[in-house]
């Protein structure tokens, strides 16, 4: 997945300089991938007789604030110069948006469940990647040829094809059916407007982060603070049971600090790239997790598993191989 945007900056550099960038390009997007990779499979390590014994908003409340202390830590570092510079609300306010998208999406997947079997959510939410990509087309006017749709609509499949039973219980032969999919017309309501902000959200911070000529770790000052004030609001309102930090381990604040350092790799490439390459990098995720899911959980591979990496192959091709 090479760096949309950008690249011809690239032939400025030193050739030396030009591969250690690149280098570094890909090893963020490699660290990415297996983030997003472990997520599923940490959160399994981090339940109690089969249960997430902690409250998710405290996580994301904790996730959020990380992301606004590191941020803070790479303007002193990078940008101190900028410490002293006023910045005008016409700078700052955007992100209050973006902000409260974000937090609308995180509470929308725990409330939509409700109307739906866990199945379904994964399945259906694969199509965020479709409306991501028509919001990205539509509202950034970049126009994808017909050639990169049927990538984009690949990466659908192979999400979908995962989500189907990528993954199976030896001890349980029956288990990728085990489950009747089942979702309410409050469900399928929900699972559009779940797939539509997602998109939007994510097409609109790219706006702004290429909009503005602001460094990158200012804008995530920015981002952040909205970030951690409308979770920190949002999670008093709903006062989870058992504290604020309760049923927490060590493996949570692995969870807390992987995904800060994913949410900063993926403000780099919506700065830098686009919303596409965050999809292939997220699709991608889909081998590591596999890869975590049968060495710690003895689980074993289906034929959909190799139908979607067959599909993340080709999607591949299409978009970045094919000229």
């Amino acid at each position: 997945m090479a760096m949309l945007s950008g690249n011809a900056a690239g032939f400025l550099l030193s050739p030396a300089n030009w591969v250690l960038r690149r280098g570094l390009w890909g090893l963020m997007l490699i660290l990415s991938v297996a983030i997003y990779g472990s997520h599923a499979p940490l959160l399994n390590l981090c339940k109690v007789d089969g249960k997430i014994p902690f409250s998710s908003s405290s996580v994301v409340v904790l996730i959020e604030l990380t992301k606004l202390v590191f941020s803070l830590l790479f303007l002193v570092i990078w940008d101190r110069k900028l410490l002293g510079v006023a910045v005008s609300w016409y700078h700052v306010a955007p992100f209050a948006l973006s902000a409260l998208l974000y937090a609308a999406n995180n509470n929308l997947v725990v409330h939509m469940q409700l109307f739906m079997d866990p199945s379904t959510y994964q399945v259906l939410s694969n199509l965020k990647i479709v409306s991501t990509a028509l919001l990205y087309s539509f509202f950034l006017h970049q126009r994808l040829c017909m050639r990169k749709w049927l990538a984009l609509f690949l990466l659908t499949a192979a999400g979908v094809s995962y989500s189907c039973g990528g993954l199976q219980d030896p001890h349980d032969p029956g288990s990728p059916s085990r489950m009747q999919l089942h979702i309410t017309l409050v469900g399928l309501l929900l699972i559009s407007v779940y797939c539509l902000i997602s998109g939007l959200s994510a097409v609109y911070t790219e706006a702004i982060l290429k909009a503005q000529a602001l460094p990158l770790s200012l804008q995530n000052l920015f981002l952040y603070f909205f970030g951690v004030l409308l979770n920190v609001t949002g999670h008093f309102w709903s006062s989870p049971e058992g504290g604020f930090l309760g049923g927490f381990s060590s493996w949570v604040l692995v969870i807390v600090v992987s995904q800060a350092l994913n949410g900063l790799i993926m403000s780099v490439v919506m700065k830098h790239s686009s919303n596409i390459t965050r999809l292939f990098v997220i699709s991608c995720s889909i081998l590591v997790n596999a890869l975590l899911s049968v060495t710690l959980f003895d689980l074993q591979l289906t034929l959909f598993f190799f139908i979607a990496v067959a599909s993340i192959g080709l999607a591949v091709h299409l978009y970045y191989g094919v000229t």
